[in-house]
């Protein structure tokens, strides 16, 4: 599968704009500060990771020229799983990110606690993703 395959179906083409990638990238990293923060409870940790996760993917979704199709259901689960086809994330990664993707739906709609260890989890996985898209965007 490619990106292109996606078009009209979960993704859109846009113009690649640096300027709009970066300001996505200083968000994810400012979300990424947030989901630090000790006196946050571990739910808004994990959101705060999460929204990370999901600032960075968007960016390298952008960086390649496309963004999602917001109008249509699943464009989280969209941005993560294009993640081995924009930055070239290995496969066993994207799983452990959409997990994640599903705790938070877990949480947000069932009301399913989160524990200190998920909102660990969720911030050494957000911060690994920025450590790769900080790579992968210096070598463009």
């Amino acid at each position: 599968m490619t990106l292109e395959n996606l078009l009209g179906r979960a993704l859109e083409s846009i113009p690649k704009d640096a300027v709009n990638v970066e300001r996505l990238v200083a968000a994810a990293r400012r979300s990424l500060i947030d989901a630090r923060l000790s006196g946050m409870s571990c739910e808004g940790r994990f959101d705060m990771a999460y929204k990370s996760i999901m600032q960075a993917a968007n960016a390298v979704l952008q960086a390649n020229g496309f963004r999602t199709l917001t109008s249509k259901p699943g464009h989280h689960q969209t941005m993560i799983q294009t993640l081995p086809l924009t930055i070239g994330l290995a496969r066993v990664r994207m799983i452990t990110l959409d997990g994640l993707r599903k705790q938070r739906n877990l949480s947000d709609y069932s009301g399913d606690p989160v524990s200190a260890a998920m909102a660990e989890d969720a911030l050494a996985q957000a911060q690994a993703l920025m450590d790769d898209v900080t790579v992968w965007l210096n070598n463009q």
